[in-house]
């Protein structure tokens, strides 16, 4: 059976906060479930709180600057009827979204959140403590909201991973007719991101969730991490915008003319 709920009683995070330890305290306040964490569960953790514990806040009277900052690569850009421009990037981490990950809210006035340097560091990090503090074999995902392809809307995805497997590897197995599966690979931590979204919320102040039922995904700390989910740039279909890939061609087919 998989259980999943948030913790609550968790306080405003301000640099320099051991995550773990307030992990830990908030684990230990409920006493409805079993106040220790077990074997297997999985704790996954807003990018935002870690963001915030590592000081990765900023002075920025404009949100646009900051996010042309963190852009690599331009994949995107829409102006909308009123004006407001929407800009899908491509930020250091290669994660491609909306605003490079750049979060104005929940912060103090004139200030942005920017994502941690490097998310699978923090959660194996913050695995490596937990199961310190608490000797139980847990494993961690840090997550963010991000828009989704052909479909409307945004879901929690994992943009770091520690001590769990990413992907369930399905390929060479059959399905439940015992045809083989060939390109079957589930990206369970997208998965679980998700499901934890349901109970954290968006503005409850409930950052941190538990996941029990899934033991078999958590292993050691060195399993490759959130990065591995990112598509190689060369198996990549969707490098561009629509408009932006037919400007692109359109140019190059002038120039060859020309």
């Amino acid at each position: 059976m998989l259980q999943i709920w948030a913790l609550d009683g968790i306080r405003e995070i301000t640099p320099g906060d051991d995550l773990v330890q307030v992990i830990v305290d908030a684990v230990s306040a409920r006493a409805d479930v079993d106040s220790t964490l077990r074997d297997g569960d999985i704790v996954v953790v807003t990018s935002k709180v870690v963001s915030k514990a590592e000081g990765r806040i900023i002075r920025a009277d404009d949100r646009e600057d900051a996010i042309t900052r963190e852009t690599v690569r331009l994949v995107a850009s829409r102006t909308s009827p009123t004006g407001h421009v929407t800009r899908i990037v491509e930020n250091p981490l290669g994660i491609v979204s909306a605003a490079a990950g750049v979060d104005a809210s929940n912060t103090p006035e004139g200030t942005v959140l920017l994502l941690p340097v490097d998310p699978d560091a923090s959660a194996r990090a913050l695995a490596t403590g937990l199961r310190a503090a608490t000797g139980a074999h847990v494993g961690v995902i840090v997550t963010d909201t991000l828009g989704r392809a052909w479909r409307e809307g945004q879901t929690d995805h994992a943009i770091g991973a520690g001590g769990i497997h990413v992907f369930e590897d399905l390929r060479g197995t059959t399905d439940a007719e015992g045809r083989p599966l060939v390109v079957t690979l589930p990206c369970v931590a997208d998965e679980i991101a998700a499901a934890t979204d349901l109970v954290k919320g968006k503005a409850a102040r409930r950052p941190v969730a538990i996941v029990r039922g899934r033991a078999d995904l958590v292993g050691d700390l060195d399993l490759p991490g959130a990065r591995s989910i990112v598509r190689d740039p060369a198996r990549d279909m969707f490098r561009q915008g629509a408009d932006e890939a037919y400007a692109e061609g359109f140019a190059a087919g002038r120039a060859a003319a020309d």
